[in-house]
């Protein structure tokens, strides 16, 4: 039986495959509010037969957005039409997911197809924040956060969860990777305050792990709650993976269900990119921390997922660009492994006829 399609549950709620559409923005949003075109992308990803369709991410407050046309969670009408969204991708029989986040020191940029590039006060740009005056490369640098900002972004992201239940998603997972707050935070190359959120790993970790706990407090304890982290900077004396496996430790007696594990994002470094280049970070979170893992990353063909949760480096695998190229992609590998219909993939009635032959 194959691995990638068999069932999987957290908390909760069972899940039909181990497929996972990873968050990936879309900037195609209208004052946070997701459009047709969300319901469209995130839709067709459903029903290609993927276990769990997690939104891109989705900011907790305005300022938390990494560009203008990033989509958010802040607001009724926000909410309101996720929920739109998350009604069409449960029809195919999908798991939906909400990834919260806040851009931090990377907020207020372009959109890639648009250049790159902050954007300024007169185009509808606004201040990014961060945990200390150390702008990303590129990038100016971001007012510190003081601790009641501290507080409300914790409150944000709460809020941010609550809203997020009420659309009906099923999964929540709090963003703590690629450079953004959370992760920024997390990061010495970033983080250089001297108070208790700056200095020792302890300290550093003290308000992904503030976020974790409010997030867990607004939800149904029937919820599972993911959290992405970048096991590693790629850059010396900044976040390793050593501190990773630390941090999930953490986690999994915070609460979290399952660690997602990526990479980089904080920092201009030399990544050796390569097919699965990420999951020996995910087995070593998995074996080491004893909590749930998804591996990412150049994650492509059916054998190779199948193979990273055969051995035991993953408990999930989650796609991107692979699922952009092709909707189907877990349909297709389905059919490719043998995988009967019904058993962990779901076909549409109308599709039924590309499932033999």
């Amino acid at each position: 039986m194959s691995r990638l399609f068999t069932p999987i549950t957290l908390r909760d709620v069972e899940i039909r495959n181990r497929v996972w559409v990873a968050p990936m923005c879309q900037y195609s949003a209208v004052d946070g509010v997701p459009t047709d075109w969300h319901l469209v992308h995130l839709g067709s990803l459903a029903r290609g037969g993927a276990g769990v369709v997690l939104t891109e991410a989705s900011a907790v407050s305005p300022e938390g957005r990494i560009s203008p046309a990033d989509a958010g969670i802040w607001n009724h009408e926000q909410q309101h039409a996720w929920s739109r969204i998350v009604e069409f991708v449960h029809a195919q029989g999908a798991v939906a997911g909400m990834q919260l986040a806040h851009a931090g020191r990377k907020g207020s940029t372009r959109a890639p197809f648009e250049g790159r590039g902050w954007v300024p006060f007169e185009e509808g740009g606004w201040e990014p924040v961060g945990p200390s005056p150390v702008g990303y490369p590129g990038l100016p640098a971001p007012r510190p956060l003081t601790t009641e900002d501290i507080d409300q972004v914790v409150e944000d992201f709460a809020h941010g969860a609550r809203r997020a239940t009420a659309a009906g998603f099923d999964l929540l997972e709090i963003h703590a990777a690629h450079g953004y707050l959370l992760h920024e935070f997390l990061s010495p190359l970033s983080n250089r305050r001297e108070d208790e959120y700056g200095g020792s790993f302890d300290n550093r970790v003290r308000l992904l792990m503030r976020v974790v706990a409010a997030v867990r407090d607004a939800v149904p304890a029937s919820t599972p709650l993911l959290v992405r982290i970048s096991a590693t900077d790629w850059v010396d004396g900044g976040w390793s993976d050593d501190d990773s496996v630390a941090l999930a430790c953490l986690l999994k007696d915070a609460g979290v269900d399952l660690v997602d594990v990526s990479s980089g994002g904080n920092a201009h470094a030399d990544i050796p990119v390569e097919p699965a280049y990420q999951v020996r970070f995910a087995r070593r979170v998995r074996q080491e921390a004893g909590v749930p893992a998804g591996a990412v990353g150049l994650i492509t063909d059916a054998k190779q997922a199948e193979g990273i949760l055969a051995d035991g480096s993953a408990d999930v695998v989650l796609l991107a660009r692979a699922m952009l190229r092709n909707p189907h992609w877990p349909l297709e590998a389905a059919h490719e492994l043998g995988v009967v219909v019904g058993e962990g993939v779901d076909w549409p009635k109308q599709y039924l006829r590309a499932s033999r032959g």
